[in-house]
């Protein structure tokens, strides 16, 4: 009893020092206008908040973790807490809406209630005036908006965490889309991030499982690139170089002369959302072959040009087809945020990916560990990768088709996993994050298109994971002889895929199960 007390006593303990913690950084940054105090007490008082929901729900007694009461109690304490994170993010705006929709986008590492809640701030965040944007504008370019634009929509188009978006029209009659930051968020984010730091690692320290420092290391890294519109205009145009040869992708022209650092004008192209499913089967978009496509583009973005693009929630991508197309064009939005995969990531996550495919664990392990994850964590570690329970992993993930159940069981199973799941993402190469984050919104799209039983992605990955290794393995490799190995075992591989590609699609026609 005097231990669970004097546990009690501790965390209530550090609860206050989140308070006085704010008060310190407060004066550290004595050059932090009033609204940044606003914030940091803001910030404070929702930690405390949420500390305390779960300090009375569920660590004021000792629970069976088994029991359904607990599980329903604790779903509930996860659906207050994100309620409160939520109104936090809304109210802080900036920095806090790009952790809020990183949270949303990690669809099988964080508790449901969390993901669901944080989602809705990948389309509904807050937006500013056009008079804030024409300051900016103003400051920027040099100029007056009106002396820059014929027209100027001042409802947006989208608003995000770091700016937002609205049609407009050149003087020379060019249809344009211009993306504004934000005014604030360049003064706010680096003490937002410092204090956002200090928050998690007093969270940490309160309750173990709670291990989320990753995520503020990464937006600290990433933050910076995100910022820099010119940066991204550069990364449209590496993106649109690479895949030129894909017909059917768009990526909108930057006009450069119009852009900077803080604003960007793009061509304004327009179409429904990739889960609009009313938009696609309106306009006859095969569902199948929109999967498809993004499989591919994707897979040859992770494992062959390790250019990949990391933020391809809904609102980033567009589809279109009219009525004389005979294909769909589907197009890439927002390029702010790109992983940059080294050859070393690229080839043992290849490796990894085709022992989960070949169920050969040992292979799963080695190269799981290459990419920091311990050697008993491998087997989560491929669960969080392919998003799909360890059983049927061992089974065959190309035999067993996924469901709107498996997944329902895989969401409610892996918040048990927690602070397992937080120790791989804290260990775990830095690259993998965007990858996993990819990953987990390009699922989440095919399940809205009713695709994922389809498996749409399967052999174009699995050919892009052996076309990855083929290469790096060739261009290490001096020997002749080797060389020519390499070539013929490349052949007869994809030989092998091409068959077995054959075999699946006769297994889904048919309906044939494994």
């Amino acid at each position: 009893m005097m231990s669970r007390n004097l546990r009690k006593i501790i965390k209530l303990s550090l609860f206050s020092g989140v308070t006085i913690g704010s008060g310190f950084v407060a004066l550290k940054y004595h050059d932090a206008d009033s609204l940044a105090i606003v914030r940091l007490s803001r910030t404070a008082y929702t930690a405390v908040d949420i500390g305390r929901t779960y300090q009375s729900m569920l660590y004021s007694k000792e629970w069976d973790k088994s029991s359904k009461e607990y599980m329903q109690l604790k779903s509930e304490a996860h659906q207050i807490g994100a309620e409160k994170l939520l109104k936090l993010c809304r109210a802080n705006k900036g920095v806090y809406i790009k952790v809020g929709q990183h949270v949303g986008a990690l669809d099988y590492l964080l508790p449901n209630e969390y993901v669901q809640t944080m989602r809705i701030l990948h389309k509904d965040a807050p937006k500013n005036t056009v008079e804030e944007l024409y300051t900016v504008i103003r400051e920027d370019l040099k100029q007056d908006p009106e002396e820059l634009f014929e027209e100027f929509d001042p409802e947006p188009l989208g608003t995000a965490s770091l700016a937002q978006v609205h049609r407009a029209k050149l003087k020379d009659g060019s249809e344009v889309a211009v993306k504004v930051q934000h005014h604030f968020v360049r003064k706010n984010t680096k003490l937002d991030l410092k204090w956002m730091e200090f928050i998690i690692n007093t969270m940490s320290r309160v309750f173990p499982d709670f291990q989320m420092q990753w995520l503020i290391e990464e937006t600290k890294k990433n933050i910076a690139k995100e910022l820099d519109f010119l940066q991204e205009g550069k990364n449209a145009e590496m993106v649109s170089e690479l895949f030129k040869n894909y017909t059917w992708l768009k990526v909108p022209k930057i006009y450069w002369d119009y852009s900077t650092e803080r604003v960007l004008v793009m061509e304004y192209v327009n179409g429904g959302q990739v889960n609009d499913v009313n938009y696609i089967d309106k306009h006859k978009i095969s569902r199948p072959d929109l999967c498809t496509k993004l499989g591919d583009l994707y897979s040859h973005m992770i494992f062959v040009t390790g250019f990949v693009h990391s933020d391809p929630h809904p609102g980033n991508i567009l589809v279109k087809k009219d009525p004389q197309d005979k294909d769909v064009t589907v197009y890439l939005l927002d390029h702010g945020l790109y992983a940059k995969l080294s050859e070393k990531f690229r080839y043992h996550y290849s490796k990894l990916w085709l022992g989960i495919i070949a169920r050969d664990r040992e292979q799963m392990r080695v190269h799981a560990e290459q990419l920091g994850i311990g050697s008993d964590l491998y087997g989560l570690f491929a669960c969080m990768v392919t998003g799909r329970p360890w059983d049927v992993i061992i089974k065959g993930i190309d035999r067993t088709k996924p469901s709107s159940v498996e997944k329902s069981t895989f969401q409610n199973e892996l918040p048990n996993f927690l602070y397992h799941v937080t120790q791989c993402l804290e260990h775990v190469d830095r690259q993998a994050l965007l990858v996993l984050k990819t990953n987990d919104l390009i699922r989440s799209i095919e399940y809205t298109l009713g695709m994922q039983e389809r498996m749409c992605g399967f052999m174009v990955m699995t050919k892009c994971c052996t076309e990855s290794i083929y290469k790096l393995e060739l261009k290490n490799t001096k020997s002749l002889l080797k060389r020519q190995y390499l070539n013929t075992k490349y052949v007869w591989s994809l030989f092998v895929l091409y068959i077995y590609g054959i075999y699946l699609s006769l297994r889904m026609n048919l309906n044939i199960s494994s």
